[in-house]
């Protein structure tokens, strides 16, 4: 794929690589210039989308047991409604 540079030194990205990115009319994108003189373009992502990537250590982790018994739960809560309707 290829773009021309206008007058304005401004560039079209293709849209194969505004759907691959997830790339929106407004978005912001970050360059990063290699040593070996290669370009990278990234999306910049809000803060916000960064909320869950790290553990809280403060946190303990579910037990299968906890996780069998949500499940029974919710099953339990959709077959009762279920017999409602």
């Amino acid at each position: 794929m290829q773009s021309a540079i206008t007058i304005k030194g401004q560039a079209t990205i293709p849209k194969p690589i505004r759907d691959h990115l997830g790339l929106k009319p407004g978005d912001k994108v970050k360059f990063f210039i290699h040593p070996d003189g290669s370009v990278v373009l990234l999306p910049m992502r809000p803060i916000s989308g960064l909320r869950g990537v790290i553990k809280d250590p403060r946190r303990k982790p579910v037990t299968i047991e906890e996780m069998r018994e949500a499940v029974l739960a919710g099953a339990g809560e959709r077959f009762r409604r279920s017999k409602r309707q």
